[in-house]
């Protein structure tokens, strides 16, 4: 047999592996999910502790791992799909913080909605930048100018 170079197969959106590898990944990121719901249960039309911080934790790891796999790995899309889009995309979730500002407008809680929307909102861009300066100073990668 003749000596040929190892062929690799590129995991990109689209490839047949791609959706196992998302699918696999969100029903991790799901789980994660329930498991932060049954911690911060919460009943309707109250402040969404479990949301808020799925949402935020999930937005800094997601930063970190963005710069975890730009800096360690930036051809390799398989762990792009599996942890980002699969495994972060299930644990986080704009539905239900949509869900749980429309409760809390329903049970008469304006003011309180407002705080959660903008509490969220900022928790969530503030823990994204947190997200990329850790993993940046852990790694000794700096960022761009």
């Amino acid at each position: 047999m003749p000596d040929r170079p190892e062929q690799h197969v590129a995991v990109r959106p689209g490839h047949p592996l791609a959706a196992l590898v998302v699918g696999l990944g969100g029903a991790v990121g799901g789980l994660a999910r329930l498991g932060v719901a049954e911690v911060l249960p919460h009943a309707p039309g109250t402040w969404a502790w479990s949301t808020f911080v799925a949402n935020a934790s999930g937005c800094a790891a997601l930063a970190a791992l963005v710069v975890v796999l730009a800096a360690r790995f930036p051809d390799s899309h398989l762990p792009r799909l599996l942890l980002g889009t699969g495994v972060l995309g299930g644990y986080t979730t704009f539905s239900t913080f949509s869900v749980d500002v429309v409760e809390l407008l329903r049970a008469g809680r304006g003011a309180m909605a407002g705080a959660y929307i903008g509490g969220s909102v900022a928790s969530m861009l503030l823990a994204t930048v947190v997200g990329l300066l850790l993993a940046r100073v852990v790694l000794g990668v700096r960022g761009p100018r």
